[in-house]
């Protein structure tokens, strides 16, 4: 009995020689296998983000009152600017890597050098800026007191606008002790020492008749946070229970403690994938230096590392638009 092979000589992926399927060679596949499931990674956090913003959206706090920083502008109130910089920094080193790929399939060594050098310090001016924006985050702008119900309420002077608490409290010439387990209940534990007490607070929010407070909510005519006359102001202050400054995974003085939380989740494994994909390109430039690619005839590798440096940026695009513009 004769067993027919059967064979493929229909020019069809077979795994040999024409293994090049849509014209891409092995690696770039799996390159593009791994950025799709990455994507889908990446859409489930920021689906998730989406949805608690949508539950909340009547209390979630507002990113131009968040991020108004602005490097060796001290105390100015530039909403956005800098974070529109940094993704600006981003998106022009996707520039310089397509530059990059496009003058290896050139084989022109010295331009994919350069472009890849001016890749790598888009790469890590970007890391640097998101470290800065994370330090003013968490250090805080304004401070604010959280009430007994977890509900957070910031100052306000007569025009509306935000101000700090350090401008208004009373001096205090007593000591203050940070509490920890050994000098009270062992369940019960400051993380950090705030930089005034509850009653220091209080105490400069009556002799300044000037100022008022407002809640998390959100007035739906005026897309500002509520104002409370001055009148009541005390009865919110009355269910006061720590003072707050700044943000970490318990608490925050911008309002919901789930915005922090996505905001450090999300922007932390983006920036993750950023310092990843700079550490991968310093190997890569390196051994564009050292010729490597010239010996094997072609810069494939840039190419692939390219792809998901596009991959990266693309990212932040949608993580810029989720937390900073919607």
């Amino acid at each position: 009995m004769e067993v027919t092979i059967p064979t493929n000589d229909t020019g069809s992926w077979n795994g040999g020689d024409r293994s090049r399927p849509l014209g891409a060679s092995y690696g770039k596949m799996m390159m593009w296998f791994f950025i799709l499931s990455d994507a889908l990674t990446f859409s489930g956090f920021l689906s998730a983000y989406g949805l608690i913003r949508f539950k909340f959206i009547e209390t979630w706090p507002i990113a131009d009152e968040v991020f108004t920083h602005f490097p060796f502008l001290h105390g100015t109130h530039a909403p956005m600017y800098y974070v529109a910089l940094m993704t600006f920094i981003l998106i022009f080193s996707s520039v310089t890597m397509v530059l990059a790929v496009d003058a290896g399939r050139q084989m022109k060594q010295k331009k994919v050098v350069f472009y890849m050098f001016l890749t790598i310090v888009g790469g890590l001016v970007f890391l640097g800026s998101q470290a800065w924006e994370w330090k003013n985050f968490i250090q805080g702008s304004y401070g604010a007191v959280q009430l007994n119900d977890g509900r957070i309420i910031q100052f306000v002077d007569a025009f509306g606008h935000q101000i700090e608490l350090e401008k208004f409290a009373a001096n205090s010439h007593s000591e203050r002790v940070q509490h920890t387990k050994n000098k009270g209940l062992w369940f019960v534990e400051e993380t950090a020492l705030p930089p005034l007490s509850l009653e220091q607070v209080i105490t400069g929010f009556k002799t300044h008749p000037g100022i008022t407070i407002r809640t998390e909510e959100i007035d739906a005519e005026t897309k500002a946070k509520k104002i409370i006359p001055r009148d009541q102001a005390m009865a919110y202050l009355a269910e006061a229970s720590n003072v707050v400054k700044g943000a970490n995974l318990k608490v925050n003085e911008y309002g919901k403690t789930l915005f922090a939380d996505f905001f450090f989740f999300i922007t932390g494994f983006h920036g993750f994938h950023v310092l990843s994909g700079v550490i991968i390109n310093i190997i890569i430039f390196f051994n564009v230096i050292i010729g490597t690619y010239e010996r094997r005839g072609h810069y494939e590798m840039v190419e692939k590392v390219g792809l998901y440096w596009h991959f990266v940026d693309l990212v932040w695009v949608f993580v810029f638009t989720f937390f900073y513009l919607v």
